[in-house]
């Protein structure tokens, strides 16, 4: 959220940068955490086998660990492949983003903890998609207005097109 939203405001380069960057290391560290827990967990149950929570988490520590790469080799922003590598970038981070509440539900059924604990970690997920969905909006309009402020006028014979 950080990168998608407060990197609209140009007063917030390149501070939206290094806090987007804390963070997805903070949560790559917690992700690791957790994926280690399963692991231990895992050995210790031998037997039990939760398939689809244990390939989901799998899926995810690749995805984040190749995603983890992406903040030693992205490219300049004038570079050919910075394109390229910001479809990656996104893709995966997406990818991560739904693969992780999805196991996240998964683990809360293996669980199967008091109805409290579903009903909220839904009501955050929840929020934070109303959150995303009002950011979103705000984003556009902050867009729209600086694009419509810096369009030029056309060729009109005297300056050229210039304002």
């Amino acid at each position: 959220m950080i990168a998608r939203y407060i990197r609209t405001f140009e007063s917030a380069d390149p501070a939206w940068f290094y806090l987007h960057a804390f963070c997805q290391v903070s949560a790559y560290a917690i992700g690791v955490a957790g994926w280690g827990t399963g692991l231990k967990l895992g050995s210790e149950s031998p037997g039990i086998t939760y398939s689809t929570h244990r390939n989901i988490g799998i899926a995810l520590f690749v995805l984040a660990t190749v995603q983890i790469f992406a903040l030693f080799i992205r490219p300049k922003k004038d570079h050919k492949y910075r394109f390229y590598w910001k479809v990656y970038h996104h893709s995966f981070g997406y990818a991560i983003l739904v693969l992780g509440i999805i196991n996240v539900f998964k683990g809360i059924n293996i669980l199967k903890p008091e109805d409290k604990w579903k009903t909220a970690y839904m009501i955050v997920i929840i929020a934070l998609g109303g959150i995303s969905l009002l950011l979103e909006a705000i984003t556009w309009v902050v867009v729209l207005k600086r694009k419509s402020r810096k369009s030029t006028k056309p060729y009109d014979g005297y300056n050229n097109g210039q304002i």
